[in-house]
C-alpha cells in the first residue's frame, strides 16, 4: 500500500478512471452484439438503427479516450460491413 498522500490518490482516481472504462467498454460490446444479432436475422432495417447507435456510442468512446481512434475506425468499418453485407 502506497504511504504518500499523491500515490494514494493516483490510486483512487486510478480505480474511478477504470470503472469509468470498464462501464463505457461494456455498453459499446453491448451495442455491437445487437448489430451482429440484427445481422445474424437478416433485419436490415434494425442492423442499420443499431449501426447508428453503435456509432455514436464508439465514437464517444473514442473521443474519451477510451479507444485509439484507429480502433474505433475499425470496429465501425467492420459494422458498416456487415450491415451492407445483408441482400
Amino acid at each position: 500500500m502506497a504511504n504518500i498522500k499523491s500515490a494514494k490518490k493516483r490510486i483512487l482516481v486510478n480505480r474511478t478512471k477504470a470503472a469509468r472504462n470498464q462501464a463505457i467498454k461494456s455498453k459499446v460490446k453491448t451495442m455491437i452484439k445487437k448489430v451482429d444479432a440484427a445481422v445474424a436475422a437478416g433485419d436490415k432495417e434494425l442492423a442499420k438503427t443499431n449501426l447508428v447507435i453503435a456509432v455514436s456510442e464508439i465514437e464517444k468512446a473514442r473521443s474519451k479516450g477510451v479507444f485509439h481512434r484507429n480502433t474505433a475506425a475499425r470496429k465501425v468499418s467492420r459494422l458498416a460491413k456487415a450491415t451492407n453485407s445483408i441482400a
